[in-house]
């Protein structure tokens, strides 16, 4: 998986692998994996094993002060870099699964995630 946009190489980026279920797509425990790595610029890269070819969605974010959550204002908006599998848009709320999710086909995969900021 390659991470690009960030903001800086501080901190970590968080990567969350969610199944084929679109119920637990960002749900607390619908997890299937997560990986915590070095942020690095103009590329972070995180490699994992998937279950198996499937469909599954990832959400990634930019832990720049590696406190191990994603920080958010008092009015619920990230102050942290966020992103989704195949870009998914955010223009009103969360994406959906069916917009981030992603075929898994046997052997190497690589999947881009743009990381975005509020303003």
């Amino acid at each position: 998986m390659q991470v690009s946009q960030l903001s800086s190489a501080v901190g970590k980026v968080v990567v969350t692998l969610y199944p084929s279920n679109p119920r637990r797509f960002l749900a607390p425990r619908g997890k299937l994996l997560r990986l915590r790595v070095k942020a690095v610029t103009p590329m972070t890269r995180a490699c994992f094993n998937l279950p198996g070819p499937d469909v599954y969605a990832v959400a990634v974010y930019h832990d720049a002060n590696a406190n191990e959550d994603f920080d958010r204002n008092r009015l619920g908006m990230p102050t942290e870099g966020f992103g989704f599998s195949n870009d998914a848009p955010t223009q009103f709320g969360l994406p959906s699964f069916e917009s981030a999710r992603f075929v898994a086909q046997p052997g190497d995969n690589t999947l881009r995630v743009g990381m975005r900021y509020q303003r």
